[in-house]
């Protein structure tokens, strides 16, 4: 669609790293804004979690998808300097993020599962925000689709051009955005015991990206038997969700958000 917005001499602005910022940078403002209002963390909290997280987070999402082309790389290891820019899963991702996250807690003496509640709403704030970047660039693109709503890329280094496609990425960014809200209510209304918005966060993105999953047009990030990898992945991580929301609804633990 628009991968590239616009270019200063040398420097080129590309839109899908662009939204991919705007997104950090508006779910470093709400966790902000969020932490200070609920007392969790101290100024610059959520700004070093958001840095130290998106270090983490940027570089499982890289492995996992190393992994996911593991054949390609054993044939071929220079392969690996094509997909030094591009080329991400996002679970790896979310899951590098948390431990991360997890692990700067502990540094910071602060509660892990309080932090987790008040970030889950800024990071689907943050995908709703990203997923438009990834249409913009053409990548994590839908399948061919004769429907109304299919839309033609002309020019893309990741989509085949000229043929209508899904746009898997907007419906995924109205889904992350609708994530968002509901989160942010039971963030902010739903009197529910700490790491229960966490929980509800890993339990609605696992449901939501496995039925996404089938819309997608990108299958060379790889599969386990019918499943892609993301759907195989979301299996486990909505089990832990629900895992994990029985046991900190049952958690001796009074506090509640």
């Amino acid at each position: 669609m628009l991968p590239e917005l616009f270019s200063i001499g040398p420097f080129t602005v590309y839109s899908y790293g662009l939204m991919t910022a705007l997104g950090i940078v508006a779910a470093i403002t709400v966790g902000e804004h969020e932490a200070k209002r609920s007392g969790v963390g101290e100024d610059g909290y959520i700004l070093g979690l958001g840095v130290a997280a998106v270090v983490g987070g940027y570089v499982a999402s890289k492995l996992l998808f190393w992994i996911t082309i593991l054949p390609q790389i054993i044939d071929n290891p220079e392969i690996i300097l094509n997909y030094l820019s591009n080329g991400f899963v996002v679970f790896g991702g979310l899951i590098g993020g948390v431990l991360t996250a997890y692990l700067y807690c502990r540094k910071k003496n602060t509660d892990f599962w309080k932090t987790f509640d008040l970030a889950a709403p800024a990071v689907a704030l943050a995908q709703c925000i990203g997923r438009i970047g990834c249409f913009l660039a053409g990548c994590c693109y839908g399948r061919e689709t004769e429907s109304v709503f299919g839309v033609v890329f002309h020019a893309s280094s990741y989509a085949p051009t000229g043929v209508k496609l899904f746009p898997v990425q907007l419906v995924s960014s109205g889904l992350d955005f609708l994530n968002f809200v509901f989160l942010f209510f039971l963030w902010r209304r739903a009197k529910l015991k700490s790491g229960m918005v966490g929980a509800f966060y890993i339990i609605t993105y696992s449901v939501g990206r496995f039925f996404l999953e089938f819309f997608r047009g990108d299958l060379e990030r790889g599969t386990v038997g019918v499943l892609s990898t993301s759907q195989f992945i979301a299996i486990f991580t909505l089990l832990i969700g629900i895992v994990m929301l029985f046991f900190r609804q049952k958690s001796s633990s009074s506090d509640a958000i």
